[in-house]
């Protein structure tokens, strides 16, 4: 056909390939010479040009004290001086005003002017061998304080519940960033095939404010994102066969598309293909696993009263029980999202008086069961348990609109925690806050000195598991963070 015989659109089409190939050939010129430039752990490396699952047990950096994590996030922020920081000093002075010297400059979430000291309207007793001093809200947890470390120093530089969560979970307040269970299975997989390696279990009012950022992988591959499990209906969503599949042809359209997968990742490389091939594969595993591993009448009936469960219903105790189920089948990173925890006293839905106690009793059996239960089956050797909020509450009363309400402000300078498992030293209690609980008077520890000890506990060296992103490494701990050996057998 001649030139001059060509329709409008096929003029169009002509000059459009014509232009696509200059481009493409061009663009393609510079970009291998950019190659040659960069570092090249910014490209796919050959392990991800192949198909080994991205997931696959990967030894420590020094021989480890744990194996997973299980991570009782309690988000909206226990109120530390009514649960685990006595201050009988609040006591004498009660509704006065705090010190101006502490709160000049300040700046709060809520309290405006100067607010008063609230005392804690509940006792305080000392538990076990060690002595450590554990409030009448949290019974349960009085039992087993001669396996946990309390650490009463705890501080952050976020004052807001979205930021402060993602913050305490990713080491940065801005989205983006991977947080403590992804960095955990990128540096050393998983040790069950047909499960994730980082598992999600909420409860409580709702999501975290922080949302799914908190379990993010940020700008590691995909494949080690927290897999969020359901307490009610499909544990996982859209794991099931649809009507009329069955799994012969399930297995079939899965092997079909790795063939393809594999052209693809054979033909450029790109690590997300290896995480879709690994997911689809995943899935098709999960099939089988999940419904036996969340079917919790498998216990004994002694074990379900232990922690206090209710099959079949949405609960941190159903959680604390499967969180138990997944480390004993090898999973890295459990992580249990408990929310309600914000008392500002504003009504009896969020104070200290109504709504604290029962969250203690949603939460105080489950948690402590799950110590016992670990350490009776020779698991808690092998399981760092974390329990901690965003942050603190103040010593004093938020007062918000004159609420008759007691409540608590946030308090990012002071805050308690408490840890048990692999390694840890039990029994102990480590910092102190001065008199009043505003400050910490001893042994500071900051998030980054939290991920770093636990990552050490794994066999991670925090300085030294990174990942190149946008032309510089990252690592969960940022420039900063310190081991806490004090905490460590």
């Amino acid at each position: 056909m001649k030139e001059s015989e060509l329709s409008p659109a096929q003029e169009l089409l002509r000059a459009s390939t014509r232009r696509h190939f200059f481009s493409d050939a061009g663009l393609g010129i510079g970009a291998a010479a950019l190659t040659s430039l960069l570092n090249k752990s910014l490209f796919a490396s050959e392990a991800a040009s192949s198909t080994t699952n991205p997931l696959a047990p990967k030894p420590p950096m020094f021989p480890a004290k744990a194996k997973s994590v299980i991570y009782l996030f309690m988000a909206g922020a226990p109120s530390q001086v009514d649960l685990l920081d006595a201050k009988p000093i609040l006591q004498k002075y009660d509704g006065q005003n705090v010190p101006q010297e502490l709160t000049n400059g300040e700046r709060f979430a809520f309290i405006k002017g100067t607010p008063k000291l609230l005392a804690s309207p509940y006792e305080f007793k000392r538990c076990g061998n060690c002595g450590a001093e554990i409030s009448e809200l949290l019974p349960h947890l009085q039992t087993v304080a001669d396996d946990i470390a309390i650490v009463k120093s705890v501080h952050t530089t976020q004052f807001n519940h979205a930021p402060a969560q993602i913050f305490m979970n990713t080491g940065f307040q801005i989205i983006g960033r991977p947080s403590m269970g992804s960095w955990l299975t990128y540096g050393l997989g998983s040790e069950c095939k047909d499960l994730p390696g980082f598992v999600v279990l909420i409860s409580g009012e709702n999501q975290p404010d922080g949302g799914k950022a908190c379990w993010g992988t940020g700008f590691l591959p995909t494949v080690y994102q927290g897999v969020e499990f359901r307490s009610q209906g499909d544990p996982v969503l859209f794991l099931t066969n649809p009507e009329g599949v069955s799994a012969t042809s399930r297995r079939e359209s899965l092997d079909l598309l790795k063939s393809l997968n594999e052209m693809h990742l054979a033909s450029n490389g790109d690590p997300e293909i290896l995480t879709r091939i690994a997911s689809y594969e995943m899935a098709y595993r999960m099939q089988s696993s999940v419904p036996e591993l969340v079917d919790i009448s498998q216990e004994s009936q002694s074990i379900r009263d232990m922690y206090g469960v209710q099959p079949g219903k949405k609960s941190f105790a159903n959680n604390c029980l499967l969180a138990r189920r997944l480390v004993e089948r090898g999973v890295r990173f459990v992580q249990l999202y408990h929310r309600g925890w914000d008392n500002h006293g504003t009504s009896s839905h969020d104070d200290i008086v109504n709504r604290l106690p029962s969250l203690c009793q949603e939460t105080d059996q489950a948690a402590a069961a799950l110590v016992l239960d670990l350490k009776q089956r020779g698991l808690l050797a092998s399981t760092i348990v974390v329990w901690g909020g965003e942050f603190g509450r103040t010593p004093m009363n938020e007062a918000r609109n004159n609420s008759k309400f007691l409540g608590r402000d946030h308090h990012p300078r002071a805050f308690t925690m408490w840890l048990a498992g692999g390694g840890i030293k039990p029994g102990v209690t480590f910092g102190q806050t001065d008199e009043l609980g505003y400050n910490i008077a001893e042994n500071p520890v900051d998030v980054h000195d939290l991920h770093a000890t636990i990552l050490n506990q794994m066999g991670i060296d925090h300085t030294k598991l990174t990942y190149r992103f946008q032309g510089r490494d990252f690592r969960l701990t940022d420039v900063s963070g310190n081991v806490v050996n004090a905490l460590l057998t």
